[in-house]
């Protein structure tokens, strides 16, 4: 969700003891509104649209208290985000939309792969847009009180929007927190970077899939992108290596104490500053991130996040999974691995008895239902794993 680097940690300080104030006449704050919305040059019959048979959403207030992004552990957070499902919708886009990605691409300088992974994570490539209408999402928000300066700001910014014809009440879709469209633009936002690519005068990140991925392409651009530059790299330490998260040094000097990329390539380019990332310690997953990470991190300034869009990207490329696996006891609880268990051996795949324990059959098991659905065969326990057992009941 752009324009939420400093809004998504304070959201969670105020969420967790959120008292309601006593409610205000909703209308008197609409009218409140509106030598706002007027000194901004939107026309009143724009405002009158707007707000015409308008009431707060209980539901919105609710979604202040809920930050599942914070719950997970990092393993979680990313597999459910690059799981099989995903990356093989992410390669059917890459098709569909080849021809858009790749003038994009050599438009902003900014890799195809990285873009639609921001669509995918964002919206599951449209699947999910947020399902608020964003004026009755902001105008709730501010009228509580829960942050009103910020999201009165961003409904004054919504109305301009619509001012200028950009899309329709009806069409400002979002989430409870006012991020719009595929891709997620808060309003101010959309204002400093959305762009139009199609030539039609709107930029409509809404029903336009082009105008949406040019611009979060323009947005990373605008905050550093580098062209050819990756976003960083998994790699293994040597047994004892003093890691200290948060470390940075060029890639040839990490790569003379020791540190290898996991996949046994070389460095592309050892000049690269690399800051070393455990997200779930030394015995899981270890990566050295680059500039265009913290680039990627602008977009949602969350570790997790911008190692979601990373390695999505990096597996609609055509990259394979990760070579260390995520410690099991992050990436499932007991009962869903028992679950996978029972569900194994319920159609036919010997996975031996249901104790949550992952030994060699039950991995033998999963490769074998792995290729019987002509998915990925790599034993792997994951979500997704479990997601295709349920769908297949």
């Amino acid at each position: 969700m752009t324009g939420t680097t400093p809004f998504r940690c304070a959201v969670l300080a105020v969420a967790l003891a959120w008292p309601l104030p006593a409610l205000a006449d909703f209308q008197g704050f609409v009218r409140g509104l509106w030598p706002q919305a007027q000194a901004r040059g939107v026309p009143k019959s724009v405002f009158d649209a707007a707000f015409t048979g308008m009431k707060p959403d209980p539901k919105v207030m609710e979604l202040t208290r809920k930050q599942p992004e914070f719950k997970s552990t990092s393993a979680q957070y990313i597999v459910r985000r690059v799981s099989a499902l995903r990356v093989e919708k992410g390669i059917g886009k890459a098709r569909e939309w080849d021809h858009v990605l790749g003038h994009i691409e050599a438009s902003f300088g900014v890799d195809r792969n990285i873009v639609l992974s921001v669509w995918g994570n964002e919206t599951n490539f449209g699947g999910y847009l947020g399902g608020h209408n964003v004026l009755q999402a902001l105008a709730t928000l501010a009228y509580h009180g829960y942050r009103a300066d910020y999201f009165r700001k961003e409904l004054l910014n919504a109305l301009d929007i619509l001012a200028k014809g950009h899309t329709t009440p009806e069409n400002m879709v979002g989430s409870w927190a006012g991020a719009m469209g595929h891709t997620q633009f808060m309003p101010s936002s959309f204002k400093a970077y959305a762009v139009d690519v199609t030539g039609d005068g709107r930029r409509d990140i809404w029903t336009t899939i082009p105008d949406a991925l040019a611009s979060t392409a323009n947005y990373l651009k605008v905050h550093g992108w580098r062209p050819g530059e990756t976003w960083g790299y998994e790699v293994v330490l040597p047994r004892g290596f003093p890691a200290k998260k948060g470390a940075t040094a060029t890639l040839a000097d990490w790569q003379k104490r020791g540190v290898r990329r996991a996949n046994g390539q070389n460095f592309p380019r050892p000049g690269d500053t690399g800051r070393l990332l455990m997200p779930s310690g030394p015995s899981g997953p270890v990566f050295l991130t680059l500039h265009n990470f913290r680039v990627i991190k602008r977009y949602n300034n969350s570790d997790n996040y911008a190692l979601a869009v990373g390695m999505l990207a990096d597996r609609i490329r055509g990259g394979g999974p990760l070579v260390t696996p995520w410690p099991l006891d992050q990436v499932m609880s007991q009962k869903e691995r028992e679950e996978v268990q029972q569900l194994l051996n319920a159609k036919g795949y010997p996975a031996g008895p249901v104790d949550g324990k992952f030994g060699p059959q039950t991995r033998d098991a999963i490769r074998a239902f792995q290729a019987a659905t002509d998915t990925a065969v790599d034993g792997n326990y994951t979500p997704d794993v479990l997601d295709r057992l349920r769908a297949a009941r």
